[in-house]
């Protein structure tokens, strides 16, 4: 099903007036809040300027201090990172910054097979074995308390920066770096690890008081922030923009081999999209079958064709994730076959031998697809661990809270967790989780695709899709703009391989071609001149290029009282 908004209004008009924009722009910022041309204006030229001053910032301070005290000693600094894109690039930004500055790193990545995620026991033994007396983890370590008191007892300060959920007790830390503590009086919060590396790399330069232009991390922090799904507004929204543009210039040799394996042509501007869907499942690839390591040294990498060779092995372990996740999806849709299963307000699916390296990947899938909170474990032997997924708004880590009797374990924040359970525990956990969602009120996403805007007859789609740009960086907290279009005629329609849609449409804006995934089945409905309404994206259309646009479907509606809809139902 879709919905599909009133006209333009008068108020849509004279904003689009003011800002010398399309009226369809305007509409979409009137949705969403922005009213007034002046807080409009800035939230289509985000700066560096308008980041919220740090001084705030819990134990920044405190961290700085030490790490500048460790440089200027030439103690040796173990940087300790997650095996995800963020720990990734925070560790990242940790190690390329401190080594410019001088100082003696050595960086150690957890390892989803030894130890698994944060700072387990295993990590803090070949972190101990570095010969570190400085340990600065990368996004985890708010959870890690008996760790973190074990390697103080080693001899080792310790410096956490986390933006997961923080328990009640307090962290047995030098410093801890977290916008979600309580005495944290850092305004915004929604700052990814990698954006708070940036931070403490700020205040350690001015300390020592070097000439050091940090925006050219600001590829990593763009990385970073998209692939963890952290909001893409306030600070990040500045920093993901000036990071994308960094990112495009392909300064960094392990970005520009990224780019080239990932088949983006340099031409055009890279969106939000482009690094959820093309570079952060490789930077994740290596951590999820092997190890993260490959993912950083290619970061890390000083020429481009070290970084070449890294990037193919990158892209070839991407290559065979893709693999085993669609397999593991497979089996996971058939056993949701079962009547009792599919009824349950949330999805708990385990198995024996499901690799625990690409769980969170199909329950993400599994939660887009039924609008469910999802948890997928794979099993080894007694104990298995799995990922947490679910639709907008579903409040993961406040669910789990409540299901600490089936479960050993668990960490993450509210869109995206991890646990640790008995295969024993299994329907336990099931149906713990069950009840804590209810009771929270999680509900099913709704399966209605709401259109941003209609898209306005008289504005040119190529200067619709102009406007639009400058809604990037898109993403969590900023979607991209959904447009809808009203009984638009059919012009052609066809499945191509892989069951997605071709078609081409014609209304008062014209004709353009269109893309629907996994829509190829409607095609048989779509002949003859059929009306139907759409939601769509807008996109650059690249095989035709010369500024052409086309449309990226998701959903279309063939009303009931036209004939080409007498075969089927609304679909989507």
């Amino acid at each position: 099903m879709l919905t599909l908004p009133s006209e333009a209004s008068d108020e849509a008009r004279d904003l689009a007036r003011g800002l010398g924009i399309t009226v369809t722009a305007a509409s979409v910022l009137i949705r969403r809040g922005r009213v007034e041309p002046e807080g409009a204006a800035r939230f289509f030229d985000p700066k560096l300027a308008h980041l919220t001053p740090p001084t705030l910032m819990k134990d920044r301070a405190e961290a700085s201090a030490r790490l500048v005290r460790a440089v200027r000693a030439k103690e040796r600094v173990c940087i300790f990172g997650d095996y995800d894109a963020d720990g990734i690039t925070s560790a990242a930004i940790m190690t390329d910054v401190l080594r410019t500055l001088g100082a003696d790193v050595t960086t150690v990545l957890a390892d989803r097979f030894d130890g698994g995620y944060g700072l387990s026991t295993p990590a803090l033994d070949r972190i101990t074995a570095t010969g570190a007396t400085l340990l600065v983890t990368c996004d985890c370590g708010s959870s890690d308390h008996e760790r973190l008191e074990d390697a103080r007892r080693r001899g080792i300060d310790v410096i956490v920066i986390d933006h997961h959920r923080v328990p009640d007790e307090p962290l047995p830390a030098l410093a801890f770096l977290n916008p979600h503590r309580p005495d944290c009086g850092f305004p915004y919060k929604g700052l990814a690890s990698c954006g708070l590396a940036l931070s403490i790399c700020a205040a350690l330069r001015a300390e020592l008081g070097v000439a050091l232009d940090l925006r050219n991390w600001l590829d990593l922090v763009a990385l970073g922030t998209i692939a963890d799904v952290a909001p893409l507004d306030g600070d990040n929204r500045a920093l993901v923009r000036a990071g994308l543009a960094v990112l495009a210039t392909g300064a960094r040799p392990g970005i520009r081999a990224l780019a080239e394996v990932a088949g983006h042509a340099g031409s055009t501007p890279l969106t939000g999209e482009d690094v959820a869907f093309r570079f952060a499942p490789r930077i994740n690839a290596p951590g999820r079958l092997k190890s993260p390591d490959l993912a950083l040294a290619l970061l890390l990498a000083k020429t481009v064709d070290e970084a070449r060779g890294l990037a193919a092995e990158v892209d070839q372990i991407c290559e065979q994730r893709k693999t085993v996740d669609r397999a593991l999806l497979a089996e996971a849709l058939a056993m949701l076959a079962d009547p009792a299963l599919a009824a349950l307000p949330v999805i708990v699916l385990g198995k024996e031998g499901w690799h625990q390296g690409v769980v969170g990947i199909v329950a993400g899938r599994l939660a887009s697809r039924f609008g469910k909170p999802t948890i997928v474990i794979g099993f080894d032997g007694a104990t298995g661990r799995g990922s947490v997924r679910g639709p907008a708004g579903a409040r993961l880590h406040d669910a789990l809270s409540q299901c600490g009797h089936a479960l050993l374990g668990f960490g993450g924040h509210q869109a995206a967790a991890g646990v640790h359970v008995e295969a024993k525990s299994l329907d336990a956990l099931r149906d713990a989780f069950a009840a804590a969602c209810v009771s929270l009120g999680t509900e099913l996403a709704p399966t209605n695709v709401v259109a941003d805007a209609i898209l306005e007859a008289s504005d040119r789609p190529a200067d619709v899709f102009r406007d639009l740009e400058r809604f990037e960086p898109c993403g969590h907290a900023n979607p991209a703009p959904l447009l809808g279009m009203r009984q638009v005629r059919v012009r052609g329609a066809r499945e191509v391989r892989g069951g997605h849609l071709k078609i081409e449409v014609e209304s008062g804006f014209g004709a353009l071609s269109g893309f629907g995934f996994e829509l190829g089945h409607l095609a048989a409905k779509l002949g003859g001149g059929a009306r139907v309404d759409i939601v769509a994206k807008i996109r650059r259309d690249t095989y035709r290029g010369n500024g052409a646009v086309e449309l990226r479907l998701e959903a279309v509606d063939v009303p009931p009282h036209d004939e080409a809809a007498a075969s089927g139902p609304t679909a989507r």
